[in-house]
């Protein structure tokens, strides 16, 4: 009897419970995703010049919302796990010629050059220099879209291959790629000033290659001879106090920390005979290294274990003070241009304050802040699929275009802009 009784009230029991599931299931949805954030214009910082008043407006996806795809584009996570993952979708396969040149220890440095398929609108010799993200080369796809986009746009393309990244490539000395080592990029920059003459330079960076880039033209004011401008995209300025932010579980830094240390891993151990196996070598690393970098678990102990040994420093800390490019940012006298995500999970929010107050006290900076677009990612399309170009391949060739027009039309841009600031 009291079973009967209970049993209509049974299938509402499920019913409130399924509700109660789909919301919570909502819920997460909608937080994971982070549907409920808006869409709007890249925040801009930078001084009131007549150069960053022209591109301003000669760019307009500076000033345009950035529009992410509707499902998933709003979530950094998800946005940097596709770039992670598959770089681009239908990415082309841009033909090159690999370039080899041997370091003054032995070290065998390579990239990748690629002629341009179009005049350039303003009709000169414009040569893009391009340093990848960590363990990054000219074969990734993000790299391959770019490149593919900048050549159709008019730009030659030199594409620097991190030491020991390439698989196919042997290291010729004990050492590779580190997170500010300039040789490598000065060593193409150098060859390209030498075979063109007549080329101007647009110097182009990722994440890690962003921080080599602009070290590099702060080390020296020769190095940014014949350099028209800089960008950087989604860098993290000081080492050390990225490497602190690594090791927070905030934004699940801890976890992207430890699979890029495995990646690095991989790398390192693919090249132990060229890299530990030398006798000169074993009495810098001794005979633990190996056990302790199969035990690494962040990007830190793999640099204190083997990558600040490169150079001799002693500490991990002098490495890291020294290889970051904030010390050299404030050297770099060419147009600038940082741009950062909000919701990159990699670098910490508070990493931004870096090139913030650069852009307060220097006039030739641009620093532009997109709410979404991840690591790298910066994806564009309608709901679901992503277009092949990316927000960021766009800003970055219609950024070079604009100070491309403005050097060869320097003095009528500078009367206008002038006369336009008299009139308000």
């Amino acid at each position: 009897m009291n079973t009967m009784l209970e049993s209509p009230e049974m299938p509402a029991v499920f019913d409130g419970m399924k509700l109660a599931a789909v919301a919570a299931a909502l819920y997460v949805i909608v937080r994971c995703l982070n549907l409920k954030s808006p869409t709007a214009p890249p925040e801009l910082i930078y001084q009131e010049t007549p150069l960053n008043h022209y591109l301003a407006k000669s760019c307009p996806l500076l000033t345009k919302e950035y529009l992410p795809p509707l499902i998933w584009g709003k979530s950094g996570h998800i946005q940097t796990a596709l770039y992670g993952k598959m770089g681009r979708v239908n990415s082309p396969n841009p033909y090159g010629l690999r370039k080899y040149l041997t370091m003054p220890d032995g070290a065998t440095a390579t990239f990748d050059l690629f002629e341009p398929l179009a005049e350039h609108c303003t009709g000169d010799n414009v040569t893009m220099v391009i340093c990848p993200g960590i363990a990054n080369h000219s074969e990734k796809q993000y790299i391959r879209t770019f490149v593919d986009y900048a050549q159709k746009n008019g730009y030659r393309c030199a594409v620097l291959n991190h030491l020991g990244a390439l698989p196919n490539i042997e290291l010729t000395s004990p050492r590779m790629f580190t997170y500010g080592c300039t040789w490598e990029f000065g060593g193409m920059v150098n060859y390209i000033k030498k075979t063109y003459p007549q080329t101007r330079l647009i110097v182009v960076g990722f994440s890690l290659g962003g921080n080599i880039v602009c070290k590099f033209l702060g080390e020296a004011a020769t190095n940014q001879e014949r350099v028209l401008c800089c960008a950087s995209v989604c860098q993290g300025y000081s080492a050390s106090r990225a490497q602190e932010t690594f090791l927070q579980w905030d934004q699940c830094r801890r976890f992207y920390n430890f699979l890029m240390a495995d990646n690095m891993k991989k790398i390192i151990l693919s090249h132990r005979h060229a890299l530990f196996g030398d006798t000169n070598m074993n009495k810098v690393f001794e005979d633990s290294v190996i056990s302790r970098l199969y035990t690494a678990t962040s990007l830190m102990q793999i640099d204190d274990t083997v990558m600040r040994k490169f150079h001799g420093y002693k500490t991990v800390k002098e490495y890291y003070e020294a290889e970051s490019c904030v010390r050299y940012l404030q050297n770099i006298h060419v147009p600038l241009m940082l741009v950062n995500s909000v919701d990159d999970p990699l670098v910490h929010d508070s990493l931004l304050s870096i090139p913030k107050t650069l852009a307060a006290k220097k006039e030739n900076v641009l620093v532009v802040l997109p709410l979404h677009g991840g690591h790298l990612g910066f994806f564009e399309g309608s709901v679901l699929f992503p277009e092949p170009l990316t927000w960021m391949d766009k800003v970055l060739v219609q950024y070079s275009n604009a100070i491309c027009q403005w050097e060869k039309n320097k003095p009528q841009c500078s009367d206008s802009e002038q006369a336009e600031s008299d009139r308000k």
